[in-house]
């Protein structure tokens, strides 16, 4: 009979009446993320950017008479453990702010609201040897054409203890959190105003212009990552998810540190 518990139940799906089934195929992400996201994303950085300075000083203050630590707060701050531990921070925030943005505001899943994918064995495997083949590139580049001028970077390797530091954030931390931003959030804004050529080509813009403070005036290495980030936004493009971008950096990022080792 029409309006009988059995035929709401059917024509519902077996959902209670009132209640619309979820859609089984969830949206893309340049459906999810709008040009509203990226103007509320650009107002929070400087918050961010601010309370991660002040919570790691924060914390060196706090701690530093249980440890015996030496240098005073002013010094500190020009440390590569003190740069690490705040670019940490800040990268917390950004993520926390994102997932807040995709669950609270956006009711979607936060990993496949930006992309991605579960990949196989081999699909991991490949994209691996792709981002060690581009660092391989990049190598190659820089003997052609080699460093004239130190640059921030070089810096940072002030000790076995940094350089380690420095490894496992450019492994553990900086491909994961910067795909995120740039392949993932950035990406999908910016296709869905403009088109996927132009998102390819902006966020890869991005990423280079990210790093200009590490390698400045070394624009060699600019270069560079302005290629490497080309080859990352045209792997998010052509496969549609934020997956291979992923692993492509850190693979690149992997031999690159490996690269670093062994010139220093």
């Amino acid at each position: 009979m029409p309006g009988s518990p059995e035929n709401l139940s059917t024509e519902t799906g077996g959902l209670p009446p009132g209640i619309s089934p979820q859609p089984s195929v969830l949206p893309l992400p340049r459906e999810i993320w709008t040009l509203r996201d990226l103007l509320l994303f650009i107002a929070f950085i400087p918050f961010a950017y601010l309370a991660s300075d002040l919570l790691a000083l924060v914390s060196y203050v706090v701690v530093r008479p249980f440890v015996g630590w030496r240098e005073t707060a002013e010094a500190a701050q020009k440390s590569t453990f003190f740069l690490l531990a705040m670019q940490c921070l800040f990268y917390i925030f950004v993520l926390g702010y994102l997932l807040l943005a995709a669950r609270v505001q956006h009711h979607q899943p936060f990993w496949r609201s930006l992309g991605w994918r579960r990949p196989s064995g081999r699909q991991v495997g490949g994209w691996l040897v792709g981002g060690a083949g581009l660092a391989v590139l990049a190598f190659l580049a820089l003997m052609i054409r080699p460093d004239s001028r130190s640059f921030p970077l070089e810096g940072m390797f002030s000790s076995r203890a940094a350089s380690l530091a420095i490894a496992v954030f450019a492994v553990g931390i900086a491909p994961v959190i910067e795909e995120v931003v740039f392949r993932g959030l950035l990406f999908a804004i910016c296709e869905a105003a403009v088109g996927l050529r132009f998102a390819t080509i902006v966020t890869a813009a991005l990423f280079a212009t990210l790093h200009i403070p590490e390698y400045w005036p070394a624009w060699n290495h600019i270069v560079i990552i302005f290629v490497v980030g080309m080859v990352f936004s045209l792997a998010r493009g052509r496969s549609g998810a934020l997956t291979p971008s992923i692993f492509l950096h850190l693979g690149y990022n992997s031999l690159m540190i490996v690269g670093f080792f062994l010139a220093n």
